[in-house]
């Protein structure tokens, strides 16, 4: 039956595929290899099938460097204009600054007017009051000393022998009367002068210190929305960064302890601090957000150093192709990620740090270890050459040698592997938590 249904395809293909002879010929004999149209077709088939695969394969993985490529690119331009508005975000909040205290030597100085003004027309009004006392004794003294003048010229006319009518008449007495009240009354108004114009420069005093006062609030509003816009700037860069840590298996606490223990240089000279006459000196809002955008600020500076001290670049730069993962292979424990692509092939450092072996190692080839910051070594294997030595100090990005083929390897590529105290881990953990980075 199968031979039946094998000659019937065989008879229907013919008509597009014909059956060939393939013929051999020695000096004895002549022999042949029929092609008949079933085994032709499986052939075609067959072809048809590796050539649709490998067109798709190429595909995506130019399709996936193109995507790659643009992403990094785009994060490169994404990153210099966030740092170029936090810049510019930083010199307003400077000029802000600026201005404010300007603003408050303004207002304090309106204060300190003002106060004078109001010492000058408190003053004035003492004065008025005792001027007022003044005129109500004298007016009470004039009085008396009237009536004992008159008292005094009836009796020295008595004495005389006159009469009684000899004694100054009432409109003599009138008016000294008026000339008396009408001196009084000048000096009144005189002092009513001063005080209505110590009033007048109270108001004035008043009105510039309200303007200084409503300038003073509208900075303090646009400050507060200029640390509103570095707080949350600043909140958007750190949590990448600490991202990237964390998935790294790593503390971000502990990266940066340690970072800082590496770099707490400190000096100058010492400038005592001015305490003010009123109590002890304190921070304002505005100058504690200051110091808690600047203290963030410092971590993200950090976290770049660490960055650099620490695997998250590719060793490759150029195309290659991932060839086999990290984990159990052939019955054994594969360390690293391979990563396959022509001899010759740059490998760059992809982190600070110092070259503690270059040297031919059973099994690696050409071999490189460089020790990193955080108990992490990183090791390069099946090198073609070795570019660099033990004890030189490597910073990310240092072209450090080319790939090869040099030991137990089936083909050109990169062995790489990553280690901390000692233990190998998945490269991949690193170089997936670089892409936040890079």
């Amino acid at each position: 039956m199968p031979r039946r249904i094998l000659d019937r395809l065989n008879t229907r293909l013919e008509r597009w595929l014909p059956e060939q002879r393939l013929f051999m010929k020695s000096d004895s004999a002549t022999r042949f290899i029929r092609l008949r149209p079933l085994t032709q077709a499986s052939v075609l088939a067959v072809g048809s099938g590796l050539f649709l695969w490998s067109t798709v394969a190429s595909a995506m993985l130019f399709i996936d460097g193109i995507s790659s490529g643009g992403a990094a690119q785009n994060d490169k331009v994404a990153k210099v204009a966030f740092e170029r508005r936090l810049d510019i975000l930083s010199k307003e909040r400077d000029s802000r600054a600026a201005e404010a205290l300007a603003a408050q030597d303004r207002f304090q100085t309106a204060l300190q007017q003002v106060s004078k003004m109001q010492s000058a027309l408190l003053a004035s009004e003492e004065r008025r009051r005792e001027l007022e006392t003044g005129i109500s004794v004298i007016q009470s003294t004039l009085r008396r000393t009237m009536d004992e003048r008159d008292t005094a010229r009836l009796a020295l006319a008595k004495a005389e022998g006159k009469g009684a009518d000899s004694g100054p008449t009432p409109v003599a007495r009138a008016e000294d009367m008026a000339k008396t009240v009408d001196m009084l009354t000048a000096a009144l108004g005189e002092t009513a002068k001063e005080r209505d114009t110590a009033a007048q420069d109270a108001q004035s005093a008043q009105y510039e210190m309200d303007k200084i006062a409503l300038e003073k609030r509208l900075m303090e509003q646009r400050n507060d929305e200029i640390f509103t816009t570095l707080e949350g700037a600043v909140k958007i860069s750190m949590e990448p960064l600490d991202k990237v840590f964390k998935q790294a298996g790593m503390d971000p606490d502990n990266v940066l302890a340690q970072i800082k223990r590496g770099y707490s240089g400190a000096g100058g000279p010492l400038t005592p601090v001015s305490l003010s006459t009123k109590g002890s000196a304190d921070l304002d809002g505005d100058t504690a957000r200051a110091e808690s955008i600047l203290r963030k600020l410092d971590e993200m500076n950090m976290y770049r150093i660490a960055v650099d001290q620490l695997p998250f670049a590719m060793p490759v730069k150029s195309s290659f192709r991932f060839s086999s993962p990290f984990g159990w292979r052939w019955g054994r424990m594969h360390e690293g990620v391979d990563m396959a692509a022509p001899i010759g092939t740059k490998v760059y450092a992809p982190a600070d740090g110092v070259v503690i072996a270059a040297e031919w190692e059973r099994g690696y080839g050409n071999l490189i270890k460089i020790r990193h910051e955080f108990g992490i070594t990183t090791r390069y294997g099946h090198l073609n050459k070795i570019r660099v030595k033990v004890g030189q100090k490597v910073s990310q990005g240092d072209w450090i040698a080319d790939m090869g083929n040099t030991g137990h390897s089936t083909g050109p590529h990169l062995h790489y592997e990553i280690r901390i105290s000692g233990k190998a881990i998945n490269p991949m953990t690193f170089i997936k938590a670089g892409k936040n980075v890079f």
